[in-house]
C-alpha cells in the first residue's frame, strides 16, 4: 500500500522504490523479469499500466510480481489521492516499455491516466526503454519528442536492433529484462541502494570462455558466453566492492551489461587467463573462478592455416589447472570461489560430480550448475548448488543470471564473517 507521507514510507520501507510504469506493447511479457531482477536487489516496484497495458499482461500478473495492489485510472483510490502520492513516494521511474504514444504524452505533459499523471509529479529521475518498430522509432515526431525528454534529464535505454513483432527486424527492440535492471541500479548507484557490504573488498572475477588456437582461423572453445561472470561483477560492485573482471572472450553485446565502475583485463588462453588471475591474486580478498576454462590445449599449433587433405591428427595437452593452484597458494583470509560447470554419466549425477570436484579443488566454495544444450549456457535462467571444500551445500537458488549472482555474492559474504 502506498502511504499517504513520503517521511512514513522512508520508516516503514527502507527500501528504494521505483515506479515501473507499463505500456501497451508486445514487450511487456518481458517485464516481470525486470520486476525480478530489481526486487532481488532489495527494491520495491510499484507497477502501473497504462489500458492499453493490461490487454497484453493482466493486473493480477503485475501484483502477484510486484506484492503491491495495482492502479490504473486517477480516479481509483481516491481517499489516499492515489494519482498524486504515486509519483511522490518512489525514488525513480522507470517506463518499460515505453510506446511511441506515452512516449509523446509525456513530452507534451499529457496526463490522461495514472501513469503520465504520475510522471508529472515525480520528482526523482525518469528512465524510459522503448519499444516500437523501427519506422516509428526513427520518425521525425518521436525522434524530436525523445530528444525534448533528454534535455529534461530522461534517460534511454536503448532501443536495441533485433527480432520485432512478426517477421520485422530492426531498430526499436526493446533491451533486454538485465539490461533495464542494471541500468536502474546504476542510476540509483549513488543514493540509496542497498547496503555497501562489500565496501573495501577488492574481488578479481574471471568470466567468458577461452580459446586454444589450432591454427590461424580456429580454435578450442566453449559454450560460455560470460553473462554470469558479469552478473557477479555488476553485483559485486553495486555493494561496494573494488571489480577486476578478467574478461576471456566476451562478446561486446554482453560486456555493455557491465557496470562501468568494473576493471577490465582482457584474456584469450588458459594461460594468459591463469598469469592474470595468479597476478592478480596478490592484492585480492576475492577470486572468483566462473571462466570456463579449457581442459586442454594443442601442443603446437600450426603456424599456417590446416588445408584440407593434411594432416588432421591433433595432439592435445592438459591445460593447468588455475583453480586448484589458486587454492594451495591462497593467502590468510583469502577466499577462492570456483565454479563447476557438470553433466551426469552412468557413474554419478551432475551434483555428485560436483561434490565431487570441489574436495579436490581446494577452493573455498564451489557453484555447482548443470549444464546441457538448452541449459546453463547463455541469457537463460539457471539453478546452482552452492557447496563448501568439503562438498556439503551451503545454499540452492534459481533465477536468471543476476538472481543468481545475488546469491552467490550472499554466500561469498557470509563465508568471510562466519
Amino acid at each position: 500500500m502506498i502511504s499517504q507521507a513520503g517521511d512514513d514510507r522512508v520508516s516503514e520501507n527502507p527500501m528504494p522504490r521505483v515506479l515501473l510504469g507499463v505500456t501497451g506493447g508486445i514487450a511487456a511479457y518481458k517485464v516481470p523479469a525486470v520486476i525480478r531482477g530489481l526486487r532481488a536487489r532489495g527494491i520495491d516496484v510499484v507497477v502501473v499500466p497504462t489500458p492499453e497495458a493490461l490487454k497484453f499482461v493482466g493486473k493480477t500478473t503485475w501484483e502477484a510480481i510486484s506484492g503491491h495492489p495495482v492502479h490504473v485510472h486517477t480516479t481509483e483510490g481516491a481517499e489516499e489521492v492515489v494519482h498524486v502520492r504515486t509519483g511522490q513516494d518512489v525514488d525513480l521511474v522507470l517506463i518499460a516499455p515505453a510506446t511511441a504514444n506515452t512516449i509523446a504524452k509525456v513530452a507534451a505533459g499529457i496526463a490522461d491516466n495514472l501513469l503520465t499523471a504520475s510522471v508529472l509529479m515525480a520528482t526523482g529521475p525518469v528512465l524510459m526503454a522503448p519499444a516500437m518498430h523501427t519506422e516509428m522509432w526513427n520518425n521525425a515526431a518521436t525522434q524530436a519528442n525523445v530528444d525534448t525528454l533528454g534535455e529534461r534529464g530522461v534517460e534511454f535505454i536503448g532501443p536495441e536492433s533485433g527480432q520485432l513483432t512478426g517477421t520485422d527486424s530492426g531498430l526499436g527492440r526493446m533491451s533486454e529484462p538485465e539490461a533495464i535492471v542494471e541500468a536502474v541500479l546504476r542510476r540509483l548507484a549513488n543514493d540509496r541502494v542497498g547496503a555497501s557490504d562489500l565496501a573495501g573488498t577488492r574481488m578479481v572475477i574471471s568470466a567468458g570462455g577461452t580459446r586454444e588456437p589450432i591454427d590461424p582461423v580456429r580454435y578450442i572453445a566453449n559454450r560460455s558466453t560470460g553473462r554470469m561472470g558479469i552478473a557477479l561483477a555488476n553485483e559485486a560492485a553495486r555493494r561496494g566492492a573494488e571489480v577486476h573482471l578478467v574478461a576471456a572472450n566476451i562478446d561486446d553485446s554482453v560486456m555493455s551489461l557491465l557496470a562501468q565502475d568494473v576493471h577490465i583485463i582482457p584474456v584469450i588462453t588458459v594461460l594468459e587467463l591463469q598469469d592474470v588471475m595468479e597476478e592478480m591474486s596478490g592484492k585480492a580478498d576475492v577470486l572468483v573462478m566462473s571462466a570456463a576454462v579449457s581442459d586442454f590445449r594443442v601442443d603446437a599449433s600450426a603456424q599456417n592455416k590446416i588445408k584440407r587433405g593434411a594432416d588432421l591428427t591433433l595432439k592435445l595437452i592438459e591445460n593447468p589447472d588455475i583453480l586448484a593452484g589458486l587454492a594451495r597458494a591462497r593467502r590468510s583470509k583469502q577466499t577462492i570461489v570456483g565454479f563447476a560447470a557438470e553433466t551426469g554419466d552412468e557413474t554419478a549425477d551432475y551434483l555428485e560430480h560436483g561434490r565431487q570436484k570441489a574436495r579436490r579443488k581446494g577452493a573455498d566454495l564451489l557453484v555447482i550448475n548443470q549444464v546441457g544444450a538448452q541449459s546453463g549456457f547463455g541469457n537463460v535462467d539457471t539453478a546452482v548448488t552452492i557447496v563448501d571444500g568439503a562438498g556439503s551445500t551451503l545454499a540452492e537458488t534459481t533465477g536468471s543470471k543476476a538472481d543468481v549472482a545475488v546469491a552467490i555474492i550472499d554466500a561469498i559474504k557470509e563465508f568471510r564473517t562466519s
